[in-house]
């Protein structure tokens, strides 16, 4: 049939004006508030660090939002903002619900995340963490303008905790970082031995010093005195807390003992990494990596994730209402199909994303937690981090 044919049938099956017609576009601002951070220094010559990490992952959020809009009538536009260290978070996100953006993906450390908080209180402005990890955030210090879609480092201790619990690799040493989050992660690991009858052997600090491991005799160093520090009674598995890099990637294969290494290294609990591909994980690694040129993060999948969320709301409840948005958010209908095999949704008494989380090894996935031993009364999802009943949030 000929294109002038086929634009006569049209015309006929179609009435005036009606059909062809774009729904009437409503506009859905979303905020997005980062804040600049020192990069770590790199450990090996491999590692790259993202400048725009989380950003990233809002953007392409925002983009498949977009993508379903044009047929709902649903436009999403995201305003962007990155604070200079030191910033003002409270200042930016209430310049921002002042312009009308009630929904911002905080990408925010934990003093900055409660003051952005604070400062919207009666404002009708929810913020998304997408960065920061801490417990605290979900329990005595919970916010009811916060949802967390990251997950808590007790979600991320429980997880690993089930897995070496199944294997029955429960015989642990800890070696913790010196800094605030590895105490806070070695807090969350102990809490998830004592809940999955595992059993810390040992404790050691690091404390160790050992230069520039890269350099012409700095492995000669640490091959002489690691083997030394991982002295211990007979464990199953060292797990390390080194959240921020700074020697856990030395301890493979220096230890005195033939074990594995987990925790922040090794065998890692994350909320997504590069090695995900099942439940249709290959088709978002993909489209993130055409769109941002690497591999997509975990901090990059959490404002992914809160981005779709709002615009998975929007499109439920069919409004661009804010209110309305908010309220199936938190409500028992909302459901967002991530790419990890479970539906995740909010849980209602501290705003936590409930969500598996992925046991992976540098190439490959591992596992995925909860396991299948660990059951719950209502979620088995709600095995990770703290359930209702432990909970001290109080909104």
């Amino acid at each position: 049939m000929t294109a002038h044919r086929w634009l006569v049938l049209l015309a006929i099956l179609i009435p005036a004006g009606s059909a062809l017609a774009a729904p009437p576009q409503h506009t859905i601002l979303v905020g997005y508030l980062g804040q600049s951070r020192d990069p770590p220094l790199p450990v090996g010559p491999l590692d790259e660090v993202p400048t725009d990490q989380g950003l990233a992952g809002a953007r392409l959020g925002m983009a498949d939002n977009n993508t379903t809009g044009q047929f709902t009538g649903q436009r999403f536009e995201l305003r962007e903002r990155v604070l200079p260290k030191g910033g003002d978070a409270a200042d930016a996100a209430k310049k921002m619900a002042g312009a009308g953006i009630r929904f911002i993906i905080a990408d925010l450390d934990h003093d900055e995340l409660l003051a952005a908080a604070d400062a919207l209180k009666d404002t009708g402005a929810l913020l998304l963490n997408s960065r920061a990890p801490d417990d605290d955030l979900r329990q005595e210090n919970c916010r009811a303008e916060v949802l967390h879609v990251l997950p808590s480092r007790a979600m991320l201790a429980d997880g690993l905790a089930q897995y070496l619990v199944w294997k029955r690799w429960t015989r642990w040493l800890l070696v913790t970082g010196p800094t605030a989050g590895d105490h806070l992660y070695a807090a969350a690991v102990r809490r998830a031995a004592q809940r999955f009858g595992a059993e810390i052997v040992e404790e050691k600090p690091w404390t160790f010093r050992p230069g520039n491991g890269r350099s012409d005799t700095g492995h000669v160093v640490l091959q002489t005195e690691i083997p030394t520090f991982t002295r211990s009674p007979d464990y199953d598995v060292l797990i390390v807390a080194d959240e921020d890099d700074r020697f856990g990637a030395y301890l493979e294969g220096r230890t005195e003992r033939p074990r594995p290494i987990a925790g922040t290294h090794g065998l890692v609990s994350t909320a997504w990494s590069p090695v995900a591909e099942l439940w249709g994980a290959t088709q978002l690694q993909n489209r993130f990596r055409r769109a941002a040129g690497r591999w997509m993060t975990a901090v990059d999948y959490a404002a992914w994730a809160a981005a779709r969320s709002l615009g998975e709301a929007a499109l439920r409840t069919e409004s661009a209402d804010p209110a309305t948005i908010a309220a199936y958010l938190r409500g028992p209908d909302f459901l967002l199909a991530a790419f990890k095999g479970k539906g995740l949704t909010f849980r209602p008494w501290n705003g936590q994303m409930r969500q598996p989380v992925l046991i992976v090894g540098p190439r490959l996935l591992v596992s995925v937690s909860p396991q299948a031993e660990f059951l719950h009364q209502g979620d088995d999802l709600d095995s990770l981090g703290f359930d209702r009943e432990n909970s001290s949030c109080r909104f």
